[in-house]
């Protein structure tokens, strides 16, 4: 009896994490992780602050989940549930950046809670330390064989190509969250890819001079 009671009650656990998860999206995405409560959370979802509680443990277990909920948001979608490698995650880049358009949420919450990680102490530092690093390689990995199959030598671009995808995908997340009736998330995220990753192909010979210049 006492297993057909647990299997009935897991589906409503789940589904009370998930509400707790989303209110909490909301909550840090509009006061931040700092002014954000978990007394916030629980009102938000109809339950006691020990409620919280006993679903994540800690405020901080819950901001980490929150920050795993937006991935697992990123692949959705994807048969396989993760992020593609090789010339393919450049078309997933474009792809999560047109999804975004459609949870603002999300994009709000993550993007309060970046910016806030650089501060001393942030519980969601060691998170984007390490998100960053994985993707700048992941990236550079995508770059590589995208080199190999155009039959491209591979610049010494690579590195700086990547990183600034990361860099001009978070900040167009910024302006489109202050500006969405003038910056379109998806079609400037597609430019910008696109002109990085064709600057990395095919290099304009005058910038590869002015570069040169300007280093010296």
């Amino acid at each position: 009896m006492a297993t057909e009671n647990s299997a009935r009650t897991r589906p409503a656990t789940r589904q009370k994490r998930t509400d707790i998860l989303e209110a909490a999206v909301e909550i840090f995405g509009n006061k931040g992780s700092t002014n954000g409560t978990l007394a916030d959370v629980a009102e938000q979802v109809g339950m006691t602050h020990a409620g919280v509680l006993h679903h994540f443990g800690s405020k901080q277990k819950l901001l980490l989940e929150v920050l795993a909920y937006r991935d697992q948001a990123d692949v959705a979608e994807l048969d396989e549930k993760h992020i593609p490698g090789g010339p393919e995650l450049f078309l997933h880049l474009v792809r999560t950046a047109f999804a975004n358009e459609r949870r603002p949420g999300i994009v709000q919450a993550y993007t309060v809670l970046s910016n806030e990680s650089v501060t001393d102490d942030h519980p969601a530092r060691g998170f984007f330390e390490e998100r960053y690093t994985t993707l700048r390689r992941e990236v550079s990995e995508a770059f590589r064989e995208l080199c190999r199959q155009e039959g491209v030598i591979e610049p010494d671009t690579v590195a700086a190509a990547s990183a600034s995808i990361l860099a001009v995908m978070d900040g167009l997340q910024l302006q489109w969250l202050l500006h969405p009736d003038v910056v379109g998330l998806g079609e400037a995220s597609e430019f910008a890819i696109r002109a990085i990753v064709n600057s990395v192909l095919h290099p304009a010979p005058e910038l590869e001079t002015y570069v040169r210049e300007a280093r010296q």
